[in-house]
Protein backbone atom coordinates (compact mmCIF):
# COMPACT_ATOMS: atom_id res chain seq x y z
CA UNK A 1 0.00 0.00 0.00
CA UNK A 2 1.37 3.84 -1.06
CA UNK A 3 0.79 6.19 1.38
CA UNK A 4 0.80 9.63 -0.08
CA UNK A 5 1.68 12.99 1.51
CA UNK A 6 3.54 16.51 0.67
CA UNK A 7 7.36 15.30 1.57
CA UNK A 8 10.13 13.20 0.89
CA UNK A 9 8.92 9.35 1.27
CA UNK A 10 11.49 6.93 2.73
CA UNK A 11 11.69 3.48 0.48
CA UNK A 12 13.13 0.24 0.44
CA UNK A 13 14.26 -1.14 -3.27
CA UNK A 14 13.37 -4.62 -4.32
CA UNK A 15 14.19 -5.96 -7.20
CA UNK A 16 10.90 -6.13 -8.61
CA UNK A 17 9.38 -3.06 -6.77
CA UNK A 18 9.66 -0.61 -3.98
CA UNK A 19 8.24 -0.55 -0.17
CA UNK A 20 7.15 2.63 1.60
CA UNK A 21 8.37 2.94 4.72
CA UNK A 22 7.35 6.53 5.73
CA UNK A 23 4.78 8.59 3.62
CA UNK A 24 5.79 10.84 1.19
CA UNK A 25 5.24 12.05 -2.60
CA UNK A 26 8.39 11.63 -3.87
CA UNK A 27 12.18 10.45 -3.86
CA UNK A 28 15.05 12.56 -3.97
CA UNK A 29 17.55 11.08 -7.38
CA UNK A 30 21.23 9.76 -5.60
CA UNK A 31 22.83 12.04 -8.03
CA UNK A 32 20.99 14.57 -9.29
CA UNK A 33 18.72 15.86 -5.85
CA UNK A 34 16.25 15.71 -8.59
CA UNK A 35 12.81 15.18 -6.81
CA UNK A 36 10.81 12.14 -8.41
CA UNK A 37 7.25 11.71 -8.04
CA UNK A 38 6.68 7.97 -6.75
CA UNK A 39 4.39 7.42 -9.74
CA UNK A 40 7.29 8.18 -11.89
CA UNK A 41 10.13 6.24 -10.17
CA UNK A 42 11.35 3.54 -12.54
CA UNK A 43 15.02 3.46 -11.77
CA UNK A 44 16.28 2.43 -8.51
CA UNK A 45 19.52 0.15 -7.23
CA UNK A 46 18.62 -2.98 -4.94
CA UNK A 47 22.11 -3.30 -3.41
CA UNK A 48 22.85 0.37 -3.20
CA UNK A 49 19.20 1.25 -1.86
CA UNK A 50 18.67 4.67 -3.86
CA UNK A 51 16.78 5.64 -6.74
CA UNK A 52 17.91 7.39 -9.95
CA UNK A 53 16.00 10.14 -11.98
CA UNK A 54 16.56 8.52 -15.31
CA UNK A 55 17.93 5.69 -17.35
CA UNK A 56 20.80 7.49 -18.40
CA UNK A 57 21.82 8.40 -14.53
CA UNK A 58 21.03 4.84 -13.31
CA UNK A 59 23.28 3.37 -16.21
CA UNK A 60 26.53 5.83 -15.35
CA UNK A 61 25.96 5.47 -11.94
CA UNK A 62 25.72 1.72 -11.98
CA UNK A 63 28.54 1.46 -14.64
CA UNK A 64 31.02 -1.40 -13.58
CA UNK A 65 33.97 0.78 -13.40
CA UNK A 66 32.65 2.48 -10.49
Amino acid sequence: MLMSSQGPARLIYGPNGFRQLTAGDHVLCAVSGQPIPLELLRYWSVEKQEAYASCEIATERLAPNR
